[in-house]
C-alpha cells in the first residue's frame, strides 16, 4: 500500500476546497439499477452456491461484478466529480451478516477502493486531481433506538461491534488506496461516534491521517435525524472529530434541505460544509424513481453555491451522472463559504499551502 501518495493527495482537499466549490458524485443505487442485474449476476461463479438470496446485496458487485462498479465510476468522473464514493455503504460485517457474508466485508472494501482508486487515476490532471472517499454507511442497526417498542432498552448491536466493524471496513479502504473517509447518511449519532472512534484508532495505528467527511441525514420535517439530534445538536456531538467537512445528503430533496444546510453553514464556523441531497421526491413512474431532472437539482445546488452555503455539492438517491454535470456546471460559477478567520476551516486551508 502506497500509504505515501495517498496520505499527500488527501492533504491536497483543504486548499482545493478553500477556492472552489468540490463536485461529489452522485447516487450509486440509482445507476446499478439500470442494469438491471438478477441473481446470478450478483452471485457470480464465486458465490453460485451461497444459501441465500444476492440480489440487492450491491457491495459485492465488486467481487462479482467489478466491471459495472468501474464503469459508473468512470461515468461520474466524466461529468465532472471531483471525489467519488467507493460502492461500500453496507460493507461491514454488521450489514453483510445479514446475508451471510460478513467473513468477505474487508475483501469487499479492499475491492472497492482499489476500483475507484483505478477510475480516479485514469480522470486525474495536475489541474484536476481526483479523489477517492472510502464510504462508511450508517448500517442498519442502531446503537440509539430500540429494534422493540414494548423494551426501550433493548439494543441489537453494542458501541464496540459498531467500532469493530467500521474498523475492519476502514482499514480494508485505506488498503485499498481511498484519499480520505466519509462517514455518511447518520441516522444515528451514536453509530458514528463508532465509526469516528474507529478512524481515530485506524489512523493511530497506522500513522497515517486521511482527511474525514461527515455527513447526517435530517428524516423529516422535524429538522431532525431519527435519533432525535437536531442539525445543531449534531454538529457538536460530532466537532471534536475536527472533520475536514460536515454536511447533509439523502433523505429529502435541495428544496426541503435548504433550512438545514443553511443553519449548518452558519453554526459550523471551523469547518468546510458539504451537501447532497435527493433528487426530490420518490416518484416510481420517473426512470431514475425520483423528481427532479438534472436541471432543476443543478438550479437548486446553484442557489445553494450563490447563498454562500457550499464548499462541496453533489447527489443521492436518484442522481445519476447528467445530475452531477449539470451540478458541476452550476455551482462552478460561485465562490465557495468562507470560513470564520482563527478556525480550523482557515487553518486546514494554510495547512494545505504551506505544507
Amino acid at each position: 500500500m502506497n500509504t505515501t501518495s495517498n496520505f499527500t493527495r488527501g492533504a491536497q482537499l483543504p486548499a482545493i476546497l478553500a477556492q472552489r466549490i468540490v463536485v461529489l458524485d452522485g447516487a450509486m443505487g440509482t445507476m446499478i439499477q439500470r442494469y438491471k442485474l438478477g441473481e446470478a449476476d450478483y452471485r457470480g461463479a464465486r458465490f453460485a452456491d451461497h444459501p441465500k438470496d444476492l440480489k440487492g446485496n450491491n457491495d459485492m458487485l465488486q467481487l462479482s461484478k467489478p466491471e459495472v462498479i468501474l464503469e459508473i465510476h468512470e461515468q461520474y468522473l466524466a461529468a465532472g466529480a471531483d471525489i467519488i464514493e467507493t460502492n461500500t455503504f453496507g460493507a461491514t460485517t454488521v450489514a453483510q451478516d445479514d446475508y451471510g457474508l460478513g467473513a468477505f466485508a474487508r475483501e469487499m472494501n479492499v475491492a472497492a477502493a482499489k476500483l475507484a482508486r483505478q477510475a480516479c487515476d485514469k480522470f486525474s490532471t495536475f489541474e484536476k486531481p481526483r479523489f477517492v472517499a472510502g464510504a462508511l454507511g450508517p448500517t442498519p442497526k442502531t446503537a440509539s433506538i430500540s429494534p422493540d417498542v414494548n423494551d426501550p432498552a433493548a439494543r441489537n448491536v453494542t458501541f464496540d461491534e459498531l467500532k469493530a466493524a467500521y474498523y475492519e471496513q476502514a482499514s480494508g479502504l485505506l488498503e485499498g488506496g481511498c484519499d480520505l473517509f466519509l462517514v455518511e447518511t447518520i441516522f444515528d449519532t451514536l453509530n458514528a461516534k463508532a465509526a469516528i472512534f474507529a478512524l481515530d484508532e485506524l489512523m493511530e495505528d497506522t500513522g497515517e491521517r486521511l482527511p474525514v467527511i461527515i455527513s447526517g441525514t435530517v428524516t423529516d420535517a422535524s429538522g431532525r435525524i431519527l435519533s432525535g439530534q437536531t442539525v445543531s445538536a449534531f454538529w457538536h456531538s460530532v466537532r471534536h472529530a475536527r472533520p475536514l467537512a460536515i454536511g447533509l445528503n439523502c433523505a429529502l430533496g435541495a428544496t426541503l434541505m435548504r433550512p438545514y444546510i443553511e443553519e449548518l453553514s452558519r453554526i459550523a464556523g471551523d469547518t468546510f460544509v458539504s451537501c447532497y441531497p435527493n433528487a426530490g421526491l420518490p416518484n416510481p413512474m420517473s426512470e431514475t424513481g425520483f423528481d427532479e431532472t438534472p436541471e432543476i437539482t443543478g438550479s437548486l445546488l446553484e442557489e445553494f453555491a450563490k447563498a454562500g452555503f457550499l464548499n462541496i455539492a453533489g447527489g443521492c438517491c436518484g442522481t445519476t451522472p447528467a445530475h452531477i454535470a449539470s451540478i458541476a456546471q452550476k455551482v462552478g460559477k460561485y465562490q465557495p463559504r468562507c470560513g470564520h478567520k482563527g478556525t480550523l476551516f482557515g487553518e486546514l486551508a494554510l495547512e494545505a499551502e504551506t505544507a
